[in-house]
C-alpha cells in the first residue's frame, strides 16, 4: 500500500473534510479530531497503538481510517483495564453522540438512588475517558463523546451476540421487524395517543421507557409476578423463552412493550426498561479503581535472599547434570520438531523430577542457547558451543543467563503435554510453544512483587485477580493468569524468589541490573574436597570445585542431591573410569588427596579388584573379536548361554570371533559379568573416553514479539512528521485552474484523488515552480506502484527528473517526470 491517501468508500469516522471555517469548533469526524492534536498527542497514539505504524500513514485521514479497522480496535481493546473497557461499553450501549453526564450516570448509576452509590467511579471516569480518547476509541468534546464504530460494533449487544453489560437491543432496534399494528396496539395499551406511523409511535414509547415518573406509575401496576420476571432479566442476559401460551404476568409484560419478541419462542427485555430497572447503572458492578494486592505473608529479607540463593544453586546443578547428559547421545528431533514424550520421561527420571519441571528446564536450557538442534541427518539435541563458555563462568554469573533467558522468553513449557487447536500434543522443545504475552506477565507479576515490602509474600489469588482488572478481555485474561501461575512456580524454582518473596538479585534482574553482584555473597564457596564413607559414598559437603566434579562425576554415581550431594561408587562407575583412561594408581591418588577421610579399604579393594580385571578381556573389530590369553575363560563365555546372542565362535585358542559390533560385544560381555576392555587395531587398549558432541554456533532463540514492537522516540519523531507533511500535502488548498484548458489540470481533483495533468502540462508547472521557487502539489507513483500526494518545492528540472525539497518526507528528493500523474500549484499561504 503506498503512503497516499486511500481512495473510495470509506467510513465517516475517517473522511469528513474538515471545513476551515470551523476552525476550533467540535471536531465532526475522527479524523479531524486527530489533526487537531499536537505532536505529542500523535506520539502518545502510536506509541500505545504500535500497529499504526506499519506502515507508516501517508496522513491524517490515513491514520484515522487505520485506526477504525477490526483488526486494530480489537488489539487496543484487548489492552484495556477494566475500567476503561467498562466505560467504553457504557458509551457503546448509551446515546450517540453521548454527553458526559450521561455517560457518568451509566457508570455510577442515577444519584440519589441506592444503584447510584459512588463507589469511584466519578473521580476515576476522567482518567478511563482519557486513556481511551489518548488511544484513539473516543473522540469528541465532553458533550458529544463518540465511541470509534467499529469498537460500538464489538460492545453494543445484537441480536446474535449480547452485550458484556447485559443490557439489550433498544426499543427502536428490537421493533425494526414489528408491524405497525402491533406498535399501534403497544402504545394503546400504555396510555399513549396514537400516532399516525410506526417511527412516532416507537419515539413515544421510548420517551415513556426513558421518563422515570411514567415507568413508576407503569410499573406500579402490574402483578408481582411481572416483578419477578422483569428481576430475572434485569442483568443479563435479557432474553427469555416463553411457551406458545405464555402466563399472564409475561402477557401483561408484552402487552405493554416492556417485554418484546426477539423470536418466536423468545422475549427479550429492551435496553430503555433495563436501565430503568438497573437505576440508569450499565453494569450490575463498576470496578474503577484495580484490586489491591497486600502482603500475605512477612518474612525477613535476608531469609528470603538465603532461600533464593539455594535455589539458584540447585536450578545450576540441575541444568549442568542436564545438558551434560547429552553430550553424547542426545534424544532425537521429532520429525514435526521438539522432544518424544519418551525422551521427555527419561529426562524427567535422570533429574529425578517430574515431567512438567524436566520441560521448564528443558525450556531454559534452549533459551539460554545452551543446548539445540545439531543439524546433522540423524538430528538429534546437544549442547551448543556456548555451554562451555557458560561452565567457565563463575556460578552468579551463570544464573544471571538463565534469569534473563527465562524472563524474555516467550517459550512457554507449561503447555507441554496440552494438545493445539487440530488436537496434536505439544511437545518439549516444539514449535507451538510461544506465548507473545508471557514475557509481559512476568515482568509485570514481578513488579508487584516488588511493590511489597521487602520480604513480603502476596496470596496468588490477589495477584490473579490484579492482572485479570488490568486485562479483562475474555482469552487474554485467562491466558494472562495460567502464565501468571507459572510464573509464580517458575521463579521460585529458579531463585528468582525465595519464600513467593521477591529476593534482591530478582529485584535487580526485573531493574535491568546485573544480579551476579547480589547473588554471590549468598552462594557458598566450592569446597575441594568430599568425605569419604565405608559404604563406598563419598558426601560433598557443599558445591565442588569443577576439577573435582568432573573427575568425580565419572568414578562415581550420584545418589542424592540437595545441599550436601551423595555419590556411590559402583564397579561399573570404577570401570567407566578406567574406560577414560585413568588407573588404578591414579584413582587411588585423586582419593587420598581429594578425602578429608581416609580411603576406607572397601573403596580400595574395589579399585583394585576391578582394575585387575580391567581389560583381561580384549575386544577389537573384525566384525568384533574377543581375545584372552586365559582359553579357560574364553571356554566358560562360550558355554554361557547368554552369549547365544553374540554369535561367537572360536578362531584360535586364544581369539573369539563376533558378529555383534564391538560396542554391542562390550555391553553384552558387561552384562554377563565380565570386564572386558576395547583394543585399537594395533592392539593396544582403547580409551573409550567420548568426546562431548556439540551443535555448530547457534543464536540465541528469538522471543515471539507481542505485535509491533512500541516505537523509540526517534522514530515516533519521524512517523508524526512523516504524517503531518502527508496531511499537509493531502489538504493544501490548490489554485483554481484558469479556463477549460486548466479544468483537466490537478486544481480539479477531488480531495483524496491524485491529481491529473498532461506530460506538457505538467512539465511546464515544474519548470515555472522552480524558476518562481514556489510550491506544487503532485500526485506521484513509485516503482512498486505505490501512489502518493507530496508537496515540493522544485530546484532543477532536466534529464526527465525534477529534483527539489520534498516537504512530506522533510528531505530533497528527485522524481522521475515519466511517474508524475498530475500537477497543480498551490495557494501561496498554503506553505
Amino acid at each position: 500500500m503506498g503512503t497516499g491517501r486511500l481512495t473510495g468508500r470509506r467510513d465517516q469516522e475517517a473522511t469528513t473534510v474538515p471545513d476551515p471555517s470551523t476552525a476550533g469548533s467540535a471536531p465532526r469526524s475522527l479524523a479531524e479530531a486527530l489533526r487537531a492534536r499536537d505532536d505529542l498527542g500523535l506520539g502518545a497514539l502510536l506509541r500505545a497503538r504500535p500497529d499504526l505504524l506499519s506502515p507508516v500513514p501517508g496522513d491524517v485521514t490515513q491514520l484515522a481510517t487505520r485506526a477504525g479497522t477490526r483488526a486494530s480496535v480489537v488489539r487496543a481493546l484487548d489492552r484495556l483495564d477494566r475500567f476503561a473497557l467498562q466505560t467504553a461499553e457504557a458509551l457503546a450501549v448509551g446515546p450517540e453522540p453521548c454527553p458526559y453526564a450521561v455517560l457518568e450516570s451509566l457508570l455510577s448509576g442515577d444519584t440519589g438512588t441506592t444503584s447510584g452509590a459512588d463507589n469511584g467511579a466519578r473521580a476515576e471516569l476522567p482518567r478511563a475517558l482519557a486513556t481511551l480518547r489518548e488511544q484513539a476509541l473516543v473522540w469528541g468534546d465532553d458533550e458529544r463523546l463518540r465511541l470509534v464504530r467499529t469498537a460500538r460494533e464489538l460492545l453494543a449487544p445484537s441480536a446474535t451476540r449480547p452485550s458484556p453489560t447485559g443490557l439489550g437491543p433498544t426499543v427502536a432496534e428490537a421493533t425494526a421487524g414489528m408491524s405497525p399494528t402491533r406498535i399501534q396496539e403497544i402504545v394503546a395499551a400504555v396510555g399513549l395517543p396514537a400516532t399516525h406511523d410506526p417511527v412516532s409511535a416507537v419515539t413515544a414509547l421510548t420517551g415513556l421507557f426513558t421518563d422515570p415518573v411514567r415507568m413508576s406509575a407503569l410499573l406500579d401496576e402490574a402483578p408481582a409476578e411481572a416483578h419477578q420476571v422483569l428481576g430475572r432479566l434485569v442483568w443479563g442476559p435479557p432474553y427469555g423463552e416463553v411457551t406458545p401460551h405464555p402466563t399472564p404476568p409475561v402477557r401483561w409484560l408484552r402487552d405493554r412493550g416492556l417485554l418484546l419478541p426477539a423470536t418466536a419462542r423468545t422475549v427479550l427485555l429492551p435496553r430503555e426498561v433495563a436501565l430503568y430497572l438497573r437505576g440508569g447503572l450499565a453494569h450490575r458492578a463498576t470496578e474503577p479503581l484495580p484490586p489491591e494486592v497486600p502482603a500475605h505473608r512477612e518474612h525477613r529479607p535476608q531469609l528470603v535472599d538465603a532461600n533464593a540463593a539455594g535455589q539458584a544453586l540447585a536450578a545450576l546443578s540441575t541444568v549442568e547434570e542436564l545438558v551434560k547428559s547429552w553430550e553424547h547421545a542426545g534424544p532425537a528431533v521429532l520429525r514435526a520438531g521438539g522432544l518424544s514424550v519418551r525422551d521427555l520421561k527419561r529426562a524427567a527420571a535422570s533429574l529425578d523430577t517430574d515431567e512438567p519441571s524436566a520441560a521448564f528446564w528443558i525450556e531454559l536450557s534452549y533459551a539460554a542457547g545452551l543446548l539445540a538442534s545439531d543439524g546433522e541427518a540423524d538430528e538429534r539435541y546437544a549442547p551448543t558451543p556456548a555451554f562451555d563458555g557458560w561452565l567457565e563462568l563463575p556460578p552468579a554469573e551463570r544464573w544471571s543467563v538463565l534469569a534473563a533467558a527465562w524472563l524474555t522468553a516467550t517459550r512457554t513449557p507449561g503447555l507441554v503435554g496440552e494438545q493445539d487447536a487440530k488436537g496434536r500434543t505439544l511437545s518439549a522443545l516444539g514449535a507451538e510453544l510461544d506465548r507473545s504475552a508471557a514475557p509481559e506477565v512476568r515482568r509485570r507479576i514481578l513488579g508487584l512483587l516488588a511493590a511489597l515490602p521487602e520480604g513480603g509474600s502476596p496470596d496468588p489469588a490477589t495477584l490473579l485477580a490484579r492482572l485479570e482488572w488490568e486485562r479483562p478481555v475474555r482469552g487474554t485474561s485467562e491466558l494472562r493468569a495460567r502464565l501468571a501461575r507459572w510464573t509464580l512456580t517458575e521463579a521460585e524454582v529458579l531463585g528468582v524468589t525465595g519464600r513467593g518473596a521477591l529476593a534482591a538479585p530478582g529485584r535487580a534482574l526485573l531493574e535491568g541490573r546485573d544480579p551476579a553482584p547480589l547473588l554471590a555473597p549468598l552462594l557458598p564457596e566450592p569446597v575441594d574436597h568430599v568425605l569419604l564413607q565405608a559404604d563406598l559414598t563419598a558426601v560433598a559437603p557443599g558445591p565442588l570445585r569443577r576439577a573435582l566434579a568432573e573427575v568425580l562425576a565419572v568414578l562415581a554415581e550420584v545418589e542424592s542431591k540437595g545441599g550436601a550431594t551423595v555419590y556411590r561408587f559402583t564397579p561399573g562407575s570404577v570401570r567407566r573410569a578406567l574406560d577414560a583412561g585413568h588407573t588404578a594408581v591414579d584413582l587411588q591418588s585423586f582419593l587420598t588427596e581429594h578425602s578429608r577421610t581416609p580411603v576406607p579399604q572397601p573403596l580400595s579393594y574395589l579399585i583394585d579388584d576391578v582394575a585387575r580385571r580391567h581389560g583381561h578381556l580384549r575386544v577389537g573389530a573384525a566384525s568384533s573379536y574377543v581375545r584372552c590369553d586365559d582359553d579357560g575363560m574364553l571356554n566358560e563365555i562360550l558355554a554361557d548361554k547368554r552369549s547365544a546372542g553374540l554369535g561367537l565362535r572360536r578362531l584360535a585358542p586364544t581369539v573369539l570371533a563376533a558378529q555383534a559390533e564391538p560396542t554391542s560385544l562390550l555391553d553384552g560381555l558387561r552384562a554377563m559379568g565380565y570386564a572386558p576392555a576395547a583394543e585399537s587395531r594395533t592392539g593396544d587398549v582403547l580409551v573409550s573416553r567420548a568426546d562431548a558432541h556439540r551443535t555448530p554456533a547457534r543464536a540465541l532463540p528469538v522471543p515471539v514479539p507481542d505485535g509491533p514492537p512500541v516505537p523509540d522516540s526517534t522514530l515516533l519523531g519521524a512517523a508524526v512528521r512523516a504524517i503531518r507533511a502527508g496531511d499537509l500535502a493531502a489538504t493544501a488548498v490548490r489554485k483554481e485552474p484558469a479556463g477549460a484548458a486548466g479544468s483537466a489540470a490537478g486544481g480539479s481533483a477531488a480531495p483524496g484523488e491524485l491529481p491529473r495533468t498532461s506530460a506538457a502540462e505538467t512539465l511546464a508547472t515544474v519548470q515555472a515552480a522552480a524558476l518562481t521557487g514556489s510550491a506544487v502539489w503532485i500526485g506521484y507513483v513509485n516503482a512498486d506502484g505505490a501512489a502518493s500526494q507530496r508537496v515540493i518545492a522544485p530546484v532543477r528540472v532536466e534529464g526527465g527528473f525534477v529534483t527539489g525539497y520534498d516537504h512530506t518526507a522533510d528531505e530533497v528528493r528527485t522524481f522521475a517526470l515519466h511517474r508524475i500523474t498530475g500537477v497543480a500549484e498551490l495557494e501561496e499561504d498554503q506553505i
